[in-house]
């Protein structure tokens, strides 16, 4: 068991736990909307994706923000997953990232479908 992501507190009062494939997806949530700068010992994990959403919208910024998630991901937890397709969408005020993925442990496919709004 891992500890859950957001830290918080179980039912019984302890801190809550996840399983392996939860944490995984916790840990794309964690790379993926973590700025570049913001981890003290970690200074370049992160992926300022937040930060592009105000960029001007083009093809090529969403191509570029594709390639700028799916290489974090390698980065951080290609030990852990293989990234397959990323697709990142800003509907209305809400940042939506969909990151399909195999968990190299045993070859499973999973989707991970998160939002921040902006």
């Amino acid at each position: 068991m891992q500890i859950d992501h957001p830290i918080h507190l179980d039912a019984r009062g302890r801190t809550a736990e996840t399983g392996r494939e939860d944490h995984i997806r916790d840990l794309i949530e964690q790379v993926l909307f973590t700025a570049p700068g913001e981890r003290v010992n970690r200074p370049t994990f992160g992926t300022g994706l937040l930060q592009l959403v105000f960029a001007p919208n083009s093809d090529e910024l969403a191509t570029a923000t594709q390639f700028l998630v799916q290489g974090a991901l390698q980065q951080w937890l290609g030990e852990l997953i293989q990234v397959d397709v990323v697709d990142v969408r800003a509907d209305d005020s809400t940042l939506r990232v969909i990151v399909e993925y195999v968990i190299r442990r045993d070859g499973s496919r999973r989707v991970a479908e998160l939002e921040r709004p902006l």
